[in-house]
């Protein structure tokens, strides 16, 4: 006789008002689906990526990547599921953590990553009112110590750094260079990041010489040990 079949979860919808653990099995029932995001127990489904957002984002990665390889207790990533709550599973552009072992915030909890990572960059275009808005909110929240927006309209970006749990912009140094409160050493400079002629990578190879970067590796590795 043939076997019973399986009967599948309904598909995800935009608009559906699930929990975090009902929007994984949805989700995983459809492995055609790459983006998708349950924000305040609401389902967002993705939106068309313009070729200015792929460009920005090809950028900006191997910003982080860099930093990543070169401080030992650190780890990266691009568009991952995080389980950030019962009602909230984000899939920012990327994110920058340090890894539970070594003292970070965040953890794992089986194939994805739960909790909040320090940093999460993304770069904002047609999502520009759910970066800014609902995503914003969670992200504070959850405690998300540093949040970065690349707004693609405007051309600027937006660091911000959790402060007595409020995002409170950071303002350049004297160098005229962003620089991390949280990851010693992760410097940018804001117009590398819009002008093809300025290397993005210059900056944050100067942090990873400071003594700041030194002292944080360190740091790190003092952690993990114990």
């Amino acid at each position: 006789m043939p076997g019973a079949a399986v009967a599948l979860p309904p598909q995800l919808r935009e608009g559906d008002r699930l929990s975090s653990a009902e929007f994984i099995r949805r989700w995983e029932a459809m492995p055609s689906l790459k983006r998708a995001e349950l924000l305040g127990g609401v389902v967002f489904m993705p939106s068309p990526v313009s070729l200015p957002h792929a460009l920005t984002h090809g950028e900006i990665y191997p910003w982080v990547w860099l930093y990543k390889e070169l401080t030992p207790g650190c780890q990266s990533g691009l568009e991952c599921t995080w389980l950030m709550g019962v009602e909230e599973v984000t899939q920012p552009d990327i994110f920058l953590r340090v890894l539970s072992e070594c003292g970070g915030q965040s953890d794992d909890a089986g194939n994805y990553p739960s909790g909040a990572p320090e940093l999460i960059v993304e770069v904002t275009g047609s999502t520009m009112s759910r970066d800014l808005g609902v995503k914003l909110d969670i992200y504070r929240r959850v405690g998300v110590r540093e949040y970065v927006t690349m707004l693609l309209h405007t051309k600027q970006v937006i660091w911000r750094q959790l402060v007595r749990g409020r995002y409170k912009e950071l303002k350049p140094a004297v160098d005229g260079l962003l620089h991390s409160t949280v990851f010693p050493g992760l410097w940018l400079d804001p117009a590398a990041v819009w002008d093809p002629k300025i290397s993005i990578r210059t900056a944050v190879e100067l942090g990873v010489k400071s003594a700041e970067h030194a002292a944080f590796v360190r740091k790190l590795a003092a952690k993990q040990r114990k």
